[in-house]
């Protein structure tokens, strides 16, 4: 015969100093989890919406995977136009984009600040990157600037210091934000993007970083590798956008390993949280227990009362860290070296964070119900 439901209700109860605790240790082990379960998923969504398929990224072929120390000619894609007609064009328009990509010294106004992304771009941009969409003020003119949603928390900076009619300094120059734009949660929306012809000058460069070409329908990244091949003395390097985000997939693969043991060790700490907590409840219970041996109830009986008090415990704890990271870290901007993403609480995070929370429960609850149940019962009644 199973002891009521009602019973381990009750006894979370009469204990309330002792079941808050319990449930703000759980609760904050499962936040924890969560935390680090919304970094990995918001890494991978990052790089995952990076890439168009039908994009090619040529580049030069000594700056392996990093585009930012990258160095090709400002005639480069004038000569991919004329040699290659696989790229997409529209009323004459030519869906090229020539870009200079760096890493540079970035202040606003108040003088706070840090290494941002700035990626010089001419009005192609659009047409090729896909994603991008102004939602606030316009297109950049001579001297200005667009900021991405995220670039706020690439900086380190308040989103407020970089509004529209804001003005920010780097390379030796101020530069007024004329807008800003999102990209799906793409990498972009960490930037801040000018004219081309301005950031060269700034930099006092002729050359580019890269260019990009949106394909037309049936045509293959592989036409433009081919080309790359067959001019070696360009040293140039032609990968597709998805294949180059892929490539940094597999880069940030140890950080990612690293996320998922910090989950396993968080997990683990939890469980020991549990296992204290749960002693200690179960101590001062040694003569309940030995009570309710002696009117009859079977120890598998007592012991999934027990359980049932700590899976309850933790099932209100999760409940608690799923509130707090649906409405509080869902969304979060996190720096990053790549530039910034959000935290993604997404249905695969939820599903983790509970399931280490209800995992916790059993876990924490078990190994001292054991203990107490194999106690002799005429022993367990003379306790104090």
């Amino acid at each position: 015969m199973l002891l009521p439901w009602e019973y381990g209700v009750r006894n979370l109860a009469r204990r309330p100093i002792r079941t808050a605790l319990t449930l703000i240790a759980l609760a904050t082990v499962i936040t924890l989890v969560f935390v680090v379960v919304g970094f990995i998923r918001g890494l991978e969504r990052s790089l995952a919406v990076s890439g168009d398929d039908a994009v090619v990224l040529v580049y030069s072929v000594n700056s392996e995977e990093n585009v930012e120390n990258s160095s090709i000619a400002a005639q480069i894609p004038g000569l991919l136009t004329a040699s290659f007609d696989g790229a997409q064009a529209r009323y004459g328009i030519q869906h090229v984009s020539p870009e200079l990509y760096l890493g540079t010294r970035v202040r606003e106004a108040g003088g706070k600040g840090g290494l941002g992304l700035v990626r010089g771009v001419t009005t192609a941009a659009p047409l090729v990157r896909r994603s991008v969409n102004v939602f606030e003020g316009e297109w950049p003119a001579a001297g200005e600037v667009l900021v991405g949603r995220l670039a706020a928390a690439k900086l380190g900076v308040e989103s407020e210091s970089l509004a529209v009619g804001k003005v920010i300094d780097f390379e030796g120059e101020s530069w007024p934000i004329s807008g800003r734009f999102a990209a799906g949660g793409a990498a972009f929306e960490s930037e801040i993007w000018c004219r081309l012809s301005d950031f060269q000058t700034a930099t006092k460069r002729q050359d580019l970083s890269m260019v990009a070409l949106l394909l037309q329908p049936g045509r293959s990244s592989g036409e433009v590798e081919l080309f790359c091949k067959e001019r070696i003395d360009l040293e140039l390097r032609a990968i597709g956008e998805t294949a180059y985000y892929g490539l940094l997939q597999k880069h940030y693969r140890p950080v990612r390993m690293l996320a998922w043991t910090v989950v396993w060790l968080v997990s683990g700490a939890g469980v020991f949280t549990g296992l204290n907590m749960m002693y200690g409840a179960v101590a001062g219970r040694v003569r309940e227990i030995a009570t309710l041996q002696a009117l009859g109830f079977r120890r598998v009986a007592i012991l999934l009362s027990l359980i049932q008090e700590g899976v309850l415990l933790s099932a209100a704890g999760s409940l608690i860290a799923g509130f707090i990271a649906l409405t509080m870290l869902n969304g979060m901007a996190i720096r990053f070296t790549m530039g910034a993403f959000t935290l993604r609480i997404d249905s695969v995070a939820l599903l983790i964070g509970c399931g280490v929370g209800l995992s916790l429960g059993v876990l924490g609850a078990l190994p001292p119900a054991l203990k107490a149940l194999k106690a002799e019962v005429a022993v367990c009644l003379k306790a104090v």
